[in-house]
Protein backbone atom coordinates (compact mmCIF):
# COMPACT_ATOMS: atom_id res chain seq x y z
CA UNK A 1 0.00 0.00 0.00
CA UNK A 2 1.59 3.54 -0.72
CA UNK A 3 2.90 5.55 2.15
CA UNK A 4 0.68 8.73 2.19
CA UNK A 5 3.33 11.68 2.10
CA UNK A 6 1.80 15.12 4.30
CA UNK A 7 3.41 18.33 4.16
CA UNK A 8 3.23 20.35 7.77
CA UNK A 9 3.37 24.23 7.49
CA UNK A 10 3.96 26.09 10.52
CA UNK A 11 6.21 29.03 11.38
CA UNK A 12 6.96 27.67 14.77
CA UNK A 13 9.41 25.38 15.36
CA UNK A 14 8.58 23.34 18.19
CA UNK A 15 4.88 22.67 16.68
CA UNK A 16 6.51 21.47 13.69
CA UNK A 17 8.67 18.89 15.38
CA UNK A 18 5.75 17.66 17.80
CA UNK A 19 3.64 17.09 14.11
CA UNK A 20 6.20 15.55 12.51
CA UNK A 21 6.79 12.83 15.56
CA UNK A 22 3.34 11.69 15.91
CA UNK A 23 2.31 11.66 12.31
CA UNK A 24 5.76 9.22 11.20
CA UNK A 25 4.57 7.12 14.09
CA UNK A 26 1.50 6.57 12.64
CA UNK A 27 3.42 5.22 9.48
CA UNK A 28 3.32 8.73 7.23
CA UNK A 29 6.05 10.03 5.22
CA UNK A 30 6.09 13.68 6.76
CA UNK A 31 8.24 16.83 5.54
CA UNK A 32 8.12 20.87 6.94
CA UNK A 33 8.32 23.68 6.16
CA UNK A 34 8.52 27.25 8.33
CA UNK A 35 7.33 29.22 5.53
CA UNK A 36 4.73 29.87 2.54
CA UNK A 37 7.45 30.10 -0.17
CA UNK A 38 9.57 27.43 1.27
CA UNK A 39 6.04 25.12 0.93
CA UNK A 40 5.07 26.37 -2.25
CA UNK A 41 8.29 24.71 -3.35
CA UNK A 42 7.96 21.54 -1.30
CA UNK A 43 4.52 21.29 -3.11
CA UNK A 44 6.16 21.32 -6.52
CA UNK A 45 9.41 19.24 -5.37
CA UNK A 46 7.82 16.17 -2.94
CA UNK A 47 3.78 16.22 -4.28
CA UNK A 48 2.68 15.76 -1.42
CA UNK A 49 -1.11 14.13 -0.48
CA UNK A 50 -1.88 16.22 2.19
CA UNK A 51 -0.51 19.31 3.35
CA UNK A 52 -1.23 20.77 7.18
CA UNK A 53 -0.96 24.37 6.70
CA UNK A 54 -0.84 27.04 9.06
CA UNK A 55 -3.69 30.19 8.37
CA UNK A 56 -0.87 32.74 9.69
CA UNK A 57 2.27 32.46 8.54
CA UNK A 58 5.35 35.60 8.02
CA UNK A 59 5.59 36.76 4.40
CA UNK A 60 3.35 35.14 2.22
CA UNK A 61 -0.26 33.94 3.85
CA UNK A 62 -1.82 30.55 4.39
CA UNK A 63 -4.82 31.35 2.72
CA UNK A 64 -3.00 32.75 -0.22
CA UNK A 65 -0.61 29.64 -0.20
CA UNK A 66 -4.17 27.40 -0.38
CA UNK A 67 -5.06 29.21 -3.70
CA UNK A 68 -1.36 28.78 -5.23
CA UNK A 69 -1.26 24.96 -4.29
CA UNK A 70 -5.05 24.82 -5.73
CA UNK A 71 -4.16 26.22 -8.89
CA UNK A 72 -0.61 24.01 -8.72
CA UNK A 73 -2.90 20.23 -8.29
CA UNK A 74 -6.60 20.45 -7.16
CA UNK A 75 -6.16 17.35 -5.45
CA UNK A 76 -3.97 17.83 -2.74
CA UNK A 77 -6.04 18.02 0.54
CA UNK A 78 -5.39 21.11 2.74
CA UNK A 79 -6.53 21.13 6.39
CA UNK A 80 -6.53 24.56 7.71
CA UNK A 81 -4.85 25.75 11.00
CA UNK A 82 -5.91 27.95 13.07
CA UNK A 83 -5.99 29.71 15.76
CA UNK A 84 -8.89 30.42 17.97
CA UNK A 85 -9.66 33.92 16.95
CA UNK A 86 -9.01 33.06 13.05
CA UNK A 87 -12.36 31.06 12.43
CA UNK A 88 -13.42 33.85 9.79
CA UNK A 89 -10.45 33.10 7.66
CA UNK A 90 -11.35 29.54 8.27
CA UNK A 91 -14.62 29.62 6.57
CA UNK A 92 -12.91 31.36 3.68
CA UNK A 93 -10.67 29.19 3.58
CA UNK A 94 -12.80 26.32 2.81
CA UNK A 95 -14.42 28.10 0.39
CA UNK A 96 -11.73 27.83 -1.34
CA UNK A 97 -11.34 24.30 -1.28
CA UNK A 98 -9.54 23.52 1.86
CA UNK A 99 -11.14 19.86 3.58
CA UNK A 100 -11.21 20.99 7.01
CA UNK A 101 -9.85 23.36 9.87
CA UNK A 102 -8.39 22.71 12.94
CA UNK A 103 -7.88 24.95 15.69
CA UNK A 104 -5.21 25.70 17.96
CA UNK A 105 -4.27 24.50 20.44
CA UNK A 106 -5.37 21.02 18.96
CA UNK A 107 -6.15 17.43 20.28
CA UNK A 108 -3.44 15.42 18.49
CA UNK A 109 -6.19 12.01 18.33
CA UNK A 110 -8.39 14.24 16.59
CA UNK A 111 -6.12 15.98 14.16
CA UNK A 112 -5.17 12.60 13.21
CA UNK A 113 -8.84 11.71 12.69
CA UNK A 114 -9.46 14.43 10.63
CA UNK A 115 -6.10 13.61 8.55
CA UNK A 116 -7.38 9.72 7.99
CA UNK A 117 -10.63 11.04 7.10
CA UNK A 118 -9.43 13.23 4.83
CA UNK A 119 -7.16 10.92 3.23
CA UNK A 120 -10.12 8.32 3.45
CA UNK A 121 -12.18 10.53 1.20
CA UNK A 122 -9.56 11.17 -1.46
CA UNK A 123 -9.45 7.77 -1.82
CA UNK A 124 -13.18 7.39 -2.69
CA UNK A 125 -12.98 10.26 -4.93
CA UNK A 126 -9.99 8.65 -6.91
CA UNK A 127 -12.34 5.08 -6.73
CA UNK A 128 -14.98 6.82 -8.00
CA UNK A 129 -13.38 8.90 -10.79
CA UNK A 130 -11.27 5.33 -11.53
CA UNK A 131 -14.86 3.73 -11.99
CA UNK A 132 -16.54 6.12 -13.95
CA UNK A 133 -13.41 6.24 -16.86
CA UNK A 134 -13.43 2.18 -16.50
CA UNK A 135 -17.15 2.64 -16.94
CA UNK A 136 -17.13 4.60 -19.78
CA UNK A 137 -14.46 2.73 -21.84
CA UNK A 138 -16.01 -1.04 -21.06
CA UNK A 139 -19.90 -0.15 -21.05
CA UNK A 140 -21.84 -2.31 -18.51
CA UNK A 141 -20.51 -5.73 -17.56
CA UNK A 142 -21.11 -8.33 -19.68
CA UNK A 143 -24.09 -10.97 -19.05
CA UNK A 144 -23.26 -14.64 -21.17
CA UNK A 145 -25.75 -16.77 -22.07
CA UNK A 146 -27.81 -17.23 -25.19
CA UNK A 147 -30.67 -19.61 -23.38
CA UNK A 148 -34.21 -18.58 -23.54
CA UNK A 149 -33.72 -18.02 -19.62
CA UNK A 150 -31.00 -15.03 -20.65
CA UNK A 151 -32.63 -13.93 -23.41
CA UNK A 152 -35.65 -13.08 -21.52
CA UNK A 153 -33.92 -11.84 -18.51
CA UNK A 154 -31.73 -9.42 -21.08
CA UNK A 155 -35.24 -8.33 -22.01
CA UNK A 156 -36.65 -6.85 -18.53
CA UNK A 157 -33.04 -5.70 -17.55
CA UNK A 158 -33.29 -3.37 -20.66
CA UNK A 159 -36.53 -2.33 -19.68
CA UNK A 160 -35.39 -1.63 -15.63
CA UNK A 161 -32.78 0.04 -16.96
CA UNK A 162 -34.21 3.13 -19.11
CA UNK A 163 -37.39 3.11 -16.40
CA UNK A 164 -37.11 5.76 -13.41
CA UNK A 165 -37.50 2.46 -10.97
CA UNK A 166 -36.57 3.29 -7.80
CA UNK A 167 -36.27 -0.09 -6.03
CA UNK A 168 -35.53 -3.39 -7.72
CA UNK A 169 -35.33 -6.51 -5.83
CA UNK A 170 -33.28 -9.61 -7.72
CA UNK A 171 -34.07 -13.01 -5.89
CA UNK A 172 -31.96 -15.82 -6.89
CA UNK A 173 -29.44 -18.75 -5.35
CA UNK A 174 -26.04 -17.96 -4.41
CA UNK A 175 -23.53 -17.60 -7.00
CA UNK A 176 -25.80 -16.77 -9.62
CA UNK A 177 -24.88 -13.43 -10.74
CA UNK A 178 -26.99 -10.80 -8.34
CA UNK A 179 -24.14 -8.40 -8.30
CA UNK A 180 -23.50 -8.30 -11.77
CA UNK A 181 -27.15 -7.73 -13.27
CA UNK A 182 -27.36 -4.69 -10.09
CA UNK A 183 -23.71 -3.47 -12.31
CA UNK A 184 -25.99 -3.85 -15.79
CA UNK A 185 -28.84 -2.01 -14.19
CA UNK A 186 -26.76 1.21 -12.97
CA UNK A 187 -23.88 1.35 -15.78
CA UNK A 188 -26.87 0.67 -18.62
CA UNK A 189 -28.91 3.20 -17.18
CA UNK A 190 -28.90 7.44 -17.07
CA UNK A 191 -27.35 7.23 -13.49
CA UNK A 192 -24.26 5.18 -15.00
CA UNK A 193 -21.93 8.82 -14.52
CA UNK A 194 -22.96 8.75 -10.88
CA UNK A 195 -21.44 6.02 -8.17
CA UNK A 196 -22.67 2.41 -7.87
CA UNK A 197 -21.46 1.46 -4.54
CA UNK A 198 -22.64 -2.19 -3.09
CA UNK A 199 -22.90 -3.18 0.46
CA UNK A 200 -23.79 -6.61 1.83
CA UNK A 201 -26.01 -6.36 4.98
CA UNK A 202 -25.34 -10.43 6.37
CA UNK A 203 -21.54 -8.95 6.37
CA UNK A 204 -21.68 -5.97 8.77
CA UNK A 205 -22.71 -5.96 12.19
CA UNK A 206 -26.15 -4.58 13.05
CA UNK A 207 -24.95 -1.96 15.40
CA UNK A 208 -22.78 -0.59 12.39
CA UNK A 209 -25.28 -0.93 9.46
CA UNK A 210 -27.25 2.36 10.56
CA UNK A 211 -23.99 4.14 10.47
CA UNK A 212 -22.56 2.64 7.32
CA UNK A 213 -25.73 3.35 4.83
CA UNK A 214 -26.86 6.96 6.67
CA UNK A 215 -23.59 8.03 7.97
CA UNK A 216 -23.13 9.96 11.69
CA UNK A 217 -21.82 12.94 13.37
CA UNK A 218 -18.66 13.63 15.64
CA UNK A 219 -19.36 12.75 18.99
CA UNK A 220 -22.79 10.37 18.23
CA UNK A 221 -21.32 7.50 19.82
CA UNK A 222 -18.24 6.48 21.95
CA UNK A 223 -16.15 6.38 18.56
CA UNK A 224 -17.47 8.84 16.38
CA UNK A 225 -14.58 11.28 16.37
CA UNK A 226 -15.38 12.85 13.00
CA UNK A 227 -18.48 13.12 10.94
CA UNK A 228 -18.97 10.64 8.25
CA UNK A 229 -21.38 10.47 5.54
CA UNK A 230 -23.30 7.23 4.72
CA UNK A 231 -23.77 5.39 1.57
CA UNK A 232 -26.76 6.83 0.64
CA UNK A 233 -25.58 10.26 1.02
CA UNK A 234 -22.26 9.57 -0.96
CA UNK A 235 -23.95 7.57 -3.60
CA UNK A 236 -26.64 10.59 -4.63
CA UNK A 237 -27.62 10.78 -7.86
CA UNK A 238 -26.52 6.66 -8.47
CA UNK A 239 -27.61 3.38 -7.24
CA UNK A 240 -26.86 1.61 -3.88
CA UNK A 241 -26.67 -2.37 -3.94
CA UNK A 242 -28.09 -4.06 -0.96
CA UNK A 243 -27.01 -7.40 -0.92
CA UNK A 244 -28.10 -10.50 1.79
CA UNK A 245 -30.88 -8.11 2.46
CA UNK A 246 -32.94 -11.09 3.70
CA UNK A 247 -30.29 -10.76 7.11
CA UNK A 248 -31.05 -7.43 7.82
CA UNK A 249 -32.10 -7.20 11.51
CA UNK A 250 -35.89 -6.10 11.82
CA UNK A 251 -34.88 -2.56 13.57
CA UNK A 252 -32.98 -1.78 10.48
CA UNK A 253 -35.68 -3.01 8.07
CA UNK A 254 -37.92 -0.48 9.86
CA UNK A 255 -34.88 2.46 9.38
CA UNK A 256 -35.00 1.60 5.25
CA UNK A 257 -38.24 1.35 5.03
CA UNK A 258 -38.72 4.99 6.12
CA UNK A 259 -36.06 6.06 4.12
CA UNK A 260 -37.50 4.38 0.97
CA UNK A 261 -40.61 6.03 1.53
CA UNK A 262 -39.66 9.56 0.48
CA UNK A 263 -35.12 9.05 0.00
CA UNK A 264 -34.95 11.01 3.38
CA UNK A 265 -32.73 10.87 6.31
CA UNK A 266 -30.92 12.40 9.63
CA UNK A 267 -27.77 10.96 9.92
CA UNK A 268 -27.23 9.19 13.47
CA UNK A 269 -26.59 11.84 16.21
CA UNK A 270 -27.78 14.69 13.77
CA UNK A 271 -30.66 16.98 13.43
CA UNK A 272 -30.74 17.63 9.88
CA UNK A 273 -32.21 16.11 7.19
CA UNK A 274 -30.91 15.00 3.89
CA UNK A 275 -32.96 13.84 0.42
CA UNK A 276 -31.14 12.04 -2.14
CA UNK A 277 -31.86 10.83 -5.55
CA UNK A 278 -30.56 7.06 -5.46
CA UNK A 279 -31.97 3.78 -6.99
CA UNK A 280 -31.63 1.11 -4.28
CA UNK A 281 -31.22 -2.40 -6.22
CA UNK A 282 -31.57 -5.19 -3.25
CA UNK A 283 -30.70 -8.78 -3.32
CA UNK A 284 -30.95 -12.01 -1.63
CA UNK A 285 -30.80 -16.02 -1.91
CA UNK A 286 -33.56 -16.62 0.88
CA UNK A 287 -37.35 -17.10 0.21
CA UNK A 288 -38.44 -13.58 1.81
CA UNK A 289 -42.19 -14.66 1.66
CA UNK A 290 -41.36 -17.59 3.71
CA UNK A 291 -39.05 -15.00 5.76
CA UNK A 292 -42.02 -13.26 5.98
CA UNK A 293 -44.14 -16.06 7.70
CA UNK A 294 -41.60 -16.46 10.17
CA UNK A 295 -41.59 -13.14 11.40
CA UNK A 296 -38.38 -12.28 10.48
CA UNK A 297 -38.67 -10.03 7.37
CA UNK A 298 -41.14 -6.97 7.45
CA UNK A 299 -43.94 -7.59 4.86
CA UNK A 300 -44.41 -3.49 4.07
CA UNK A 301 -40.33 -4.17 3.35
CA UNK A 302 -40.86 -6.55 1.27
CA UNK A 303 -43.58 -4.90 -1.24
CA UNK A 304 -41.92 -1.68 -1.15
CA UNK A 305 -38.70 -3.45 -2.38
CA UNK A 306 -39.94 -5.45 -4.61
CA UNK A 307 -41.31 -3.02 -6.78
CA UNK A 308 -39.76 -4.60 -9.81
CA UNK A 309 -38.78 -8.32 -9.17
CA UNK A 310 -36.15 -9.95 -10.94
CA UNK A 311 -35.86 -13.94 -11.02
CA UNK A 312 -32.59 -15.48 -11.66
CA UNK A 313 -32.61 -18.71 -13.30
CA UNK A 314 -29.95 -21.06 -11.34
CA UNK A 315 -27.37 -22.44 -14.14
CA UNK A 316 -28.69 -26.35 -13.74
CA UNK A 317 -31.62 -24.76 -15.36
CA UNK A 318 -29.82 -23.13 -18.60
CA UNK A 319 -27.31 -25.84 -19.59
CA UNK A 320 -27.01 -24.49 -22.82
CA UNK A 321 -25.05 -21.74 -20.98
CA UNK A 322 -22.67 -23.91 -19.32
CA UNK A 323 -20.38 -24.27 -22.22
CA UNK A 324 -20.29 -20.48 -23.20
CA UNK A 325 -19.67 -19.55 -19.72
CA UNK A 326 -16.85 -21.98 -19.56
CA UNK A 327 -15.29 -20.49 -22.69
CA UNK A 328 -15.84 -16.98 -21.26
CA UNK A 329 -13.92 -18.14 -18.14
CA UNK A 330 -10.93 -19.80 -19.74
CA UNK A 331 -10.57 -16.93 -21.85
CA UNK A 332 -10.44 -14.32 -18.86
CA UNK A 333 -7.93 -16.73 -17.13
CA UNK A 334 -5.81 -17.28 -20.02
CA UNK A 335 -4.88 -13.61 -19.77
CA UNK A 336 -4.58 -13.52 -16.29
CA UNK A 337 -2.35 -16.89 -16.12
CA UNK A 338 -0.33 -16.31 -19.30
CA UNK A 339 -2.05 -19.91 -20.46
CA UNK A 340 -3.23 -20.72 -24.27
CA UNK A 341 -5.84 -23.22 -23.61
CA UNK A 342 -8.35 -23.03 -27.32
CA UNK A 343 -11.15 -25.26 -26.19
CA UNK A 344 -12.72 -28.51 -23.69
CA UNK A 345 -12.75 -32.05 -24.55
CA UNK A 346 -15.49 -33.49 -25.72
CA UNK A 347 -15.21 -35.78 -22.44
CA UNK A 348 -15.30 -32.86 -20.03
CA UNK A 349 -18.00 -30.19 -21.58
CA UNK A 350 -20.04 -33.56 -20.88
CA UNK A 351 -19.51 -33.28 -17.49
CA UNK A 352 -19.67 -29.78 -16.84
CA UNK A 353 -23.08 -30.08 -18.84
CA UNK A 354 -23.98 -33.15 -16.76
CA UNK A 355 -23.38 -31.37 -13.11
CA UNK A 356 -26.00 -29.94 -11.07
CA UNK A 357 -23.58 -26.78 -10.33
CA UNK A 358 -24.79 -26.11 -6.76
CA UNK A 359 -22.76 -23.36 -6.10
CA UNK A 360 -23.82 -21.88 -9.65
CA UNK A 361 -21.83 -19.85 -11.70
CA UNK A 362 -19.22 -18.75 -8.89
CA UNK A 363 -18.77 -22.69 -8.65
CA UNK A 364 -18.22 -22.71 -12.38
CA UNK A 365 -15.80 -20.02 -12.29
CA UNK A 366 -13.40 -21.24 -9.44
CA UNK A 367 -13.75 -24.78 -11.27
CA UNK A 368 -11.89 -23.37 -14.69
CA UNK A 369 -9.75 -21.34 -12.83
CA UNK A 370 -8.48 -24.35 -11.32
CA UNK A 371 -8.62 -26.29 -14.00
CA UNK A 372 -6.19 -23.50 -15.94
CA UNK A 373 -3.45 -23.07 -13.41
CA UNK A 374 -3.31 -26.96 -12.86
CA UNK A 375 -3.44 -27.88 -16.39
CA UNK A 376 -0.50 -27.54 -19.00
CA UNK A 377 -2.45 -28.55 -22.57
CA UNK A 378 -4.09 -26.76 -24.71
CA UNK A 379 -7.16 -28.42 -24.25
CA UNK A 380 -9.72 -28.31 -20.98
CA UNK A 381 -9.69 -32.03 -20.47
CA UNK A 382 -12.09 -34.25 -17.98
CA UNK A 383 -8.47 -34.78 -15.71
CA UNK A 384 -8.34 -31.60 -14.98
CA UNK A 385 -11.98 -31.32 -13.70
CA UNK A 386 -12.65 -31.80 -9.64
CA UNK A 387 -12.75 -35.56 -8.88
CA UNK A 388 -16.49 -34.66 -7.04
CA UNK A 389 -17.64 -32.66 -10.19
CA UNK A 390 -17.02 -36.47 -12.52
CA UNK A 391 -18.39 -38.41 -9.66
CA UNK A 392 -21.54 -36.66 -9.03
CA UNK A 393 -22.27 -35.90 -12.74
CA UNK A 394 -22.20 -39.50 -13.31
CA UNK A 395 -24.27 -40.65 -10.54
CA UNK A 396 -26.80 -37.20 -11.87
CA UNK A 397 -26.90 -38.56 -15.65
CA UNK A 398 -30.83 -39.82 -16.59
CA UNK A 399 -31.08 -43.51 -16.05
CA UNK A 400 -32.56 -45.86 -18.36
CA UNK A 401 -35.60 -46.98 -16.29
CA UNK A 402 -37.04 -43.45 -16.05
CA UNK A 403 -40.90 -43.45 -15.80
CA UNK A 404 -41.10 -41.09 -18.88
CA UNK A 405 -41.16 -41.65 -22.24
CA UNK A 406 -41.10 -39.17 -25.48
CA UNK A 407 -43.86 -40.19 -27.84
CA UNK A 408 -43.06 -40.93 -31.55
CA UNK A 409 -44.87 -37.40 -32.77
CA UNK A 410 -42.99 -35.68 -30.03
CA UNK A 411 -44.28 -33.03 -27.85
CA UNK A 412 -44.29 -29.23 -26.93
CA UNK A 413 -42.12 -28.96 -23.87
CA UNK A 414 -43.58 -25.95 -23.30
CA UNK A 415 -46.73 -26.50 -23.03
CA UNK A 416 -45.96 -29.49 -20.91
CA UNK A 417 -43.77 -27.07 -18.36
CA UNK A 418 -46.89 -24.78 -18.40
CA UNK A 419 -49.32 -27.59 -17.40
CA UNK A 420 -47.56 -28.63 -14.58
CA UNK A 421 -46.56 -25.26 -13.15
CA UNK A 422 -50.79 -25.15 -13.18
CA UNK A 423 -51.31 -28.22 -11.39
CA UNK A 424 -49.21 -28.02 -9.07
CA UNK A 425 -50.35 -24.22 -8.36
CA UNK A 426 -54.06 -25.75 -7.88
CA UNK A 427 -53.18 -29.02 -6.03
CA UNK A 428 -51.33 -27.07 -3.28
CA UNK A 429 -54.37 -24.23 -3.35
CA UNK A 430 -51.79 -21.67 -4.94
CA UNK A 431 -49.28 -22.16 -2.47
CA UNK A 432 -46.26 -21.24 -4.10
CA UNK A 433 -43.85 -23.09 -1.93
CA UNK A 434 -46.04 -26.17 -1.87
CA UNK A 435 -46.16 -26.18 -5.57
CA UNK A 436 -42.42 -25.74 -5.86
CA UNK A 437 -41.69 -29.01 -3.59
CA UNK A 438 -44.19 -30.52 -5.43
CA UNK A 439 -42.21 -30.33 -9.03
CA UNK A 440 -38.55 -30.07 -6.88
CA UNK A 441 -38.02 -26.68 -7.80
CA UNK A 442 -36.10 -24.01 -5.39
CA UNK A 443 -38.48 -21.42 -5.03
CA UNK A 444 -37.02 -19.05 -7.37
CA UNK A 445 -36.62 -20.95 -10.09
CA UNK A 446 -40.55 -21.53 -9.57
CA UNK A 447 -41.34 -18.34 -9.69
CA UNK A 448 -38.89 -17.67 -12.73
CA UNK A 449 -41.37 -20.06 -14.19
CA UNK A 450 -44.83 -18.51 -13.11
CA UNK A 451 -44.17 -15.56 -14.57
CA UNK A 452 -43.02 -16.98 -18.04
CA UNK A 453 -45.83 -18.61 -18.87
CA UNK A 454 -48.06 -15.06 -16.98
CA UNK A 455 -48.98 -17.06 -13.44
CA UNK A 456 -47.28 -13.66 -12.03
CA UNK A 457 -47.28 -10.72 -12.79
Amino acid sequence: MKQCKLLVVDDEHLIRWSLEQNLKKQGYEVVTAGSGEEALRLVREEQPDLVLLDIQLPGISGIDVLEKIKDHDDDIIVIMVTANSGLENAVSAMRLGAYDYVSKPFNLDELSMVIKKALESSDLKHEVVRLRTETKKNGPPNIIGDSQQVRYLMEVLEKVARSEASTVLVQGESGTGKELVAKWIHYSSNRAEKPFIAINCAAVPATLLESELFGHEKGAFTDAKATKKGLFELADGGTVFLDEIGDMEMGMQAKLLRFLEDRSFRRIGGSRMFTVDVRIISATNKDLQKSIEEKSFRNDLYYRLQVIPIFLPALRERKGDIILLAAHFISLYNKDFNKKVVGIASAAEQMLTEYSWPGNIRELKNVIERAIILGNDETLLLEHLPLEIVAKSASQSPASSSPFRLPPEGIDIEEVERELIRQALEITEWNQSKAAKKLNLGIDAFRYRMKKFGYLK
